[in-house]
C-alpha cells in the first residue's frame, strides 16, 4: 500500500470535511408506476434520473451518486454511463456511485470508466466502492459467491495500486499478475477520489483506513447515533495507519415535502412496498408501519419530512457523526417521478441552506 502525501489532496478536499461538509443525493434508478399501475420502462427511468441530476445541479446539491444493481426493480446497471449523459448538462455536481460492485467487476476498467467520466466532467468524477446489498451479480458476470472474500479483497487492492496512477506490479489469485503497467486515461489532478462504503462490519472500515481512502457508512436501519463506534474506529484506525483525516460520509432513505405530514404519506407506501419485497426475499416480516415512524423519529434512520425537520435531523447526524458529506436516497420504490423532483428541489433550495445555517450557529 503507498503512503499517502501529509496534507489531504485538494481532490479529496473537495469531498467535504468535517468543517465544511457537503450534501448530495443517491439513487438506484427505482421505477415508478405509470398510468396503468405498471411499472415504467427501464429506459424511461433512466431519462428521469438524467432529468433528476440537472435539477439537483441547478438548485444547489453537491454531489449525486447511482447505485449499481442488475435486477427488475431498479434501472440503473451501468451508472458511469448515465453520469456522462449527466455531466454533459451540468457544470458543478460532482458525480459518482452508491455503490459500484467492486467484487464483480475488473478494476482496471472501473479505473478507466471513471478517470474517463472526470475527463468528460471536468474533474467532478469519484466513485463508491462496495460488495453491494445484493448478490444477483456473482453470477451475471460468472463469479462463484463462496469467493466473495477474496474476490473484493484482492480486487480493491488491485484497484488502490491503479489509483495512484504509477506504473503497477501486482499479483493476487484472481487474475495474471501486473509488472509495471501504466493504466491509461490517468486524471488531471492524479488522484480519482474513491470512497469505500460500508454496512456496518468493523472490519470494513479498518481495510478503508488502511487504504487511506474515505468511508460511507449505509444507515438504512437502527439509528444514526448507533454508528458511532463505526466513525471513531475508522479515525483511530487513520491515526494507526499514519493517514491523514480523511472525509467520513452517510447514507440514508429520506424524502422531502411541504409538511411532515404530506412527506410521510408520500413516502410510506413505496417504502413499505419495497421493503417488503426485499423481505420476502430474505427472509423477514412485511415492513409496517410503526417500522416507519420509528425510522421517521428523531433519530431514526430515515430523513422524511418538511424542509425544517429534514435540515435539523441531517445536521443533528452531521454533528454526532462528524460527517464531511451526507447523502439522501430521495428515490424510494415507486415514488413518483414528479415527488422525487419536489424533494430536491427542497433538499437544494431549503433544507442544504438550512443544515449549513444550523451547524454555523453551533460552531458561533
Amino acid at each position: 500500500m503507498s503512503t499517502p502525501p501529509a496534507d489531504l489532496p485538494d481532490a479529496l478536499q473537495r469531498l467535504g470535511t468535517r468543517a465544511r461538509p457537503t450534501f448530495g443525493l443517491d439513487t438506484f434508478g427505482d421505477l415508478e408506476l405509470g398510468p396503468d399501475g405498471r411499472a415504467v420502462h427501464e429506459a424511461e427511468a433512466i431519462r428521469q434520473v438524467v432529468a433528476e441530476g440537472v435539477l439537483a445541479d441547478r438548485v444547489g446539491v453537491d454531489y449525486l451518486g447511482l447505485g449499481e444493481h442488475h435486477r427488475d426493480d431498479y434501472a440503473i446497471s451501468a451508472p458511469d454511463v448515465v453520469l456522462a449523459a449527466i455531466a454533459g448538462q451540468t457544470s458543478r455536481l460532482r458525480l459518482g456511485t452508491g455503490v459500484t460492485v467492486l467484487s464483480s467487476d475488473d478494476p482496471i476498467r472501473v479505473f478507466q470508466r471513471f478517470s474517463t467520466l472526470a475527463a468528460i466532467s471536468g474533474g467532478r468524477a469519484e466513485v463508491q466502492l462496495g460488495r453491494g446489498s445484493f448478490t444477483e451479480s456473482f453470477a451475471l458476470f460468472g463469479h462463484d459467491l463462496s469467493d466473495y472474500e477474496v474476490l473484493f479483497h484482492e480486487k480493491l487492492d488491485l484497484f488502490a495500486a491503479v489509483q495512484s496512477e504509477q506504473p503497477v506490479t501486482w499479483s493476487g489469485t484472481i487474475r495474471p499478475p501486473l509488472r509495471e503497467q501504466v493504466v491509461h486515461p490517468r486524471t488531471e489532478a492524479g488522484l480519482l477520489p474513491a470512497w469505500i462504503a460500508v454496512g456496518g462490519t468493523p472490519q470494513s472500515v479498518v481495510r478503508a483506513a488502511a487504504y487511506g481512502m474515505p468511508l460511507v457508512l449505509a444507515v438504512i436501519g437502527g439509528s444514526p447515533a448507533g454508528f458511532t463506534q463505526l466513525a471513531d474506529l475508522y479515525r483511530r484506525a487513520l491515526v494507526e495507519y499514519e493517514r491523514p483525516e480523511l472525509p467520513i460520509g452517510m447514507h440514508s432513505p429520506g424524502h422531502v415535502a411541504a409538511t411532515d405530514e404530506l412527506a410521510r404519506e408520500q413516502m410510506f407506501p413505496h417504502q413499505a412496498a419495497a421493503f417488503t419485497r426485499i423481505g420476502r426475499e430474505r427472509g423477514w416480516g412485511p415492513y409496517t408501519r410503526e417500522a416507519f415512524e420509528q425510522g421517521a423519529g428523531e433519530q431514526g434512520a430515515l430523513f422524511v419530512g418538511s424542509p425544517e425537520t429534514v435540515a435539523r435531523k441531517i445536521a443533528w447526524a452531521v454533528r454526532t457523526l462528524g460527517l464531511s458529506r451526507f447523502q439522501m436516497k430521495y428515490a424510494v420504490g415507486a415514488l413518483p417521478h414528479a415527488q422525487r423532483l419536489e424533494s430536491i428541489r427542497l433538499y437544494g433550495t431549503e433544507v442544504i441552506p438550512r443544515v449549513r445555517e444550523l451547524l454555523a450557529q453551533e460552531r458561533a
